[in-house]
């Protein structure tokens, strides 16, 4: 093997590791770990827990019952 042809096998070799070495931290960062999941499983409860609220929110304020009040109480 001539030298310009080991010069381009080191410098092949030297690109290719880079690109794995980047493939690899790559496919580590695609992957959550624990404590992500942890906390995006709190979050998904608390979005779940706010939704309930809003729904509970949205009844009292559309009740019948509680509009005629304030209508009897504007009245007076």
């Amino acid at each position: 093997m001539d030298p310009f042809s080991m010069v381009v096998a080191i410098v092949a070799i030297s690109v290719a590791a880079g690109v794995v070495n980047t493939w690899i931290k790559s496919r580590n960062r695609e992957r959550p770990d624990d404590g992500l999941r942890e906390e995006l499983s709190g979050a998904r409860q608390d979005i779940a827990k706010l939704k309930e609220r809003v729904r509970v929110l949205e009844e009292i304020v559309t009740d019948k019952d509680r509009q005629l009040s304030d209508d009897i109480r504007r009245l007076g």
